[in-house]
């Protein structure tokens, strides 16, 4: 073989060399950036969903507390009933305990 193919065959491989290693690069780039896009997409979700769940607490507190208030006036209703209901039937349970004593 001459020098001329021989030196041309040498300058081919170096070259393929500098190629496969720049290819090498860039792929291990390309993956780390995918890696780190791929983090980055976790903790967006992450936080969306913390975020979501942070809300529907929040929700569910309110909805409680309505509940409860709505409850608590209910209840509060029905004591005033009870109470006025019993306060009449203690003015008759006096004058009959009144009329029995003068009566025996």
């Amino acid at each position: 073989m001459s020098f001329e193919a021989i030196s041309s065959i040498a300058k081919a491989e170096y070259e393929a060399k500098i190629a496969i290693t720049a290819a090498e690069g860039r792929s291990k780039q390309m993956l780390a950036d995918a890696e780190a896009a791929g983090k980055a997409a976790v903790e967006a979700a992450g936080s969306k969903a913390e975020e979501e769940l942070a809300e529907l607490n929040r929700q569910a507190r309110d909805k409680a507390k309505a509940g409860a208030k709505a409850l608590a006036k209910e209840l509060e209703a029905q004591k005033a009933a009870l109470r006025s209901g019993a306060e009449s039937r203690l003015e008759q349970a006096a004058s009959l305990v009144v009329e029995r004593i003068v009566n025996s």
